[in-house]
Order: structure tokens, then sequence, then C-alpha cells
């Protein structure tokens, strides 16, 4: 019988450690191996057993998770999965937990229907394994982020945008574990130019906004989260909103994003292969798609659709991966025209777009 993940619940709420203890507990590939209400009482248990994987609240009591996940990564690091509330506050805070190491965010489970339920632990469960199987490293020094300006602090932005032409090349891009630090190296690494791109990465809601504002600010593109019907432009960036499906649309010369609602796709909503199959039936040959690092296949079929309606088809290499699920599954598929390191993507992209 294969070895159980064993995991170190860590939260200062009774009732949800014990809801995280059910919801793991359920999974016969996952063991608990204890509870801790907060990170003195989780240092007290790493004493005696080490776990797989941990999973950490950020707002505890006493010592806050992300001093306490810094303290971990720089003298005994273990993969660790965020699980928090979904606030505006909380999820700038859980941002910063991906800076210093954490592998997932998750939401914190709450009572509701029998399917949000279901959904929940599916989800939980999920980023435990993937956490289980990430190789963390040892953090000595974090890169300090600079604010970025733009010209609203002198000259209000226009309320019209030009339209691009029919020709005009979009860029769709799928990730998932790992995705958060990729796309920060891809979208850095873009110019002002930049052809129009639509993201999927896997990630709650709330925690989706929190990370487009930080990208926003250290990119020389605009980043946003996407909002339903927002065109997508030259020098801009828009990502899906966490729990909720994103699909390119075309009318006439402009494309634009649908935001909706919808059942789990490939185990994940936001979905890259719904994604990239909106991409592959109303862009084609207009369109370049990119899928990056993340365990699963979600992305894998939607690429190979994109690359049979003749998209350009880029994949990230194993050795830039965190994990190579993804990537690994496209190409699988023969849907891969290209497979390019993390450094070499945004080159590649601007060679196809013929930028």
């Amino acid at each position: 019988m294969a070895k159980k993940i064993k995991v170190l619940i860590i939260d200062d709420s009774a009732v949800v450690r014990q809801t995280l203890h059910d919801i793991l507990s359920s999974d016969q590939q996952i063991e608990v191996m204890a509870m801790a209400q907060d990170p003195f009482a989780a240092a007290e248990k790493l004493r005696h057993e080490i776990p797989d994987v941990i999973t950490l609240d950020v707002e505890m009591p006493r010592m806050d998770g992300i001093t306490f996940l810094q303290k971990l990564m720089t003298q005994h690091p273990i993969p660790v999965v965020i699980c928090s509330s979904l606030t505006e506050t909380g999820s700038e805070t859980a941002m910063k937990a991906l800076e210093f190491g954490a592998v997932e965010i998750i939401q914190k489970p709450k009572l509701g229907t029998r399917q949000f339920l279901e959904e929940s632990r599916i989800r939980i469960c999920d980023a435990v394994k993937v956490a289980s199987r990430v190789r963390v490293k040892r953090i000595s020094e974090h890169r300090k982020i600079e604010p970025k300006l733009n010209a609203d602090a002198v000259i209000a932005k226009a309320k019209t945008l030009s339209m691009a032409e029919t020709t005009e090349k979009v860029v769709v891009v799928g990730a998932s574990t790992g995705g958060t630090e990729a796309l920060r190296v891809l979208l850095e690494s873009l110019p002002l130019n930049a052809p129009a791109i639509a993201i999927v990465q896997h990630m709650p809601e709330h925690f989706t906004a929190a990370f487009a504002r930080r990208l926003d600010g250290i990119c020389r593109i605009n980043v946003k989260e996407a909002e339903n019907n927002d065109t997508m432009i030259r020098g801009r960036a828009l990502i899906a909103p966490g729990n909720h499906h994103m699909l390119l649309k075309r009318s006439g010369a402009r494309y634009y994003l649908e935001i909706k609602e919808g059942p789990l796709v490939s185990r994940h909503r936001p979905s890259v292969d719904v994604l990239f199959r909106s991409a592959a039936r109303y862009a084609g040959k207009n369109c370049v798609g990119v899928i990056m690092t993340g365990m699963g296949d979600d992305g894998a079929n939607g690429m190979a659709e994109m690359k049979e309606a003749g998209s350009s088809t880029i994949a990230q290499d194993e050795k830039s991966c965190v994990v190579f699920g993804m990537p690994q599954e496209a190409i699988k598929r023969n849907g891969v025209d290209h497979v390019v390191s993390l450094e070499n993507i945004s080159q590649q992209i601007l060679r196809l777009c013929g930028a």
C-alpha cells in the first residue's frame, strides 16, 4: 500500500481544524498527522514528527502565519498550503505567502450546499496532493518590489479604446502550481506594446484580484483581474477571477472576455480548458496559446483543440517548471508546437505574434 501523505493542520479555529481534518481524512491517500491552534503549538509537533505538507492559516494570535512561514522556509522548508478566508485584506496577506514560498492557496471550508462541500473537498485534497510532490527550497532573501506609478498620476485615462484589427494576435495562458512566480517572470519581461493576454491561474476568488494588483505594480504592461466584457487590447493582461470561468469571445474585429459561472471543469474553476477551447473557436490562427507549470492535465485538451484550429502553441519546459504535469500532458496529446524555457517564453510569444 502506498505511503500516505502526512499533514499538519495549523488554524486557530477549532471548527476549521476539525472540518479540515474530516475533509482530508476522507481521502485514502492522506493522513492528518496532527493539528495545532497556532505556530507555537505547531513547533512542538514538529519537534516530534515532520509532515509532508502543512496547511496554514494566515491570521492567528501570538504569531501570524506569514511570520511562521518565513521562519519555516529559512530553516526547514516544508510544502505549505495557505488556507485563508475570502477577504480583500486576507487575500493581500496570502499573496505575500506565495512570495515567501507557499505552494498553493485554498479557500477555508465553510458550510454550504452538498455541491459546494464536495467541490471544497476536491480542491483541498488536490492542493495537498500537489504540494506533497513539490520540492520546496530554502529561502534566504526576498526580492524587493518597487511601486509603479502610471499615467493616472498626471492625467486621467481616456474612456474609449481603439479597436484592434481583425488580424490582431491575442495570447491565452494557463498555469497552476508554481504559476504565480512563472507568470511574474513572463509578464515582467514583456514590452509596453505586447499583445493582449488572457490568463487562467488556478486560484480562489478575491486572491486573483490581489495577484493582479501585485503584477501590475512591477510590470510595464497593465495587469488587472478580468471583468465581464473586458476588451482585449495591446499592453494589457487580464487574469480570470477566481471561482469563475473565462472565455475569449469575438464581435467583429473586437476580442473580449466573458466571465461566467459553471461547474468545475478538469477539477477547476476557472479552467484552462474552457479558455483554450473558446480561443480555438473564436480566434483560431490569430491566437497563441501558452501552458505553464502545474499539476494535472487542465488545458491539455484545450491546447490540442487550439493547435487543430491553427493557433500557435507553447509549453514551458520541464527544467523550469515547478510541476511539469500540465505542459507534459499537452505535449503527450500533440497539442504543442514549441517547448520553451520560462525565460524565453516572452520572446517566443513576440516572435509568433510578429511583434
